[in-house]
């Protein structure tokens, strides 16, 4: 966990005292994800397909078309 990663915070992060989640993209093959309010905490891995499913769910769920 000691990576030199670059963190990126989500979009729909609030102020500093609530929920966010941050992504640091390894290479075009894994995504990490942690809770920015515990950054030394657990991270996990996703592999990109998965990550890429993920993503193409939630904005189908958004768009109404699942």
């Amino acid at each position: 966990m000691n990576e030199d990663l670059n963190w990126i915070k989500s979009s729909y992060s609030g102020t500093p005292s609530t929920d966010c989640v941050e992504l640091a993209f390894l290479d075009d093959t894994a995504v990490k994800v942690r809770d920015s309010k515990a950054a030394a905490g657990p991270q996990h891995t996703f592999k990109g397909t998965a990550w890429s499913a993920f993503i193409r769910a939630v904005r189908d769920q958004e768009l109404g078309t699942q």
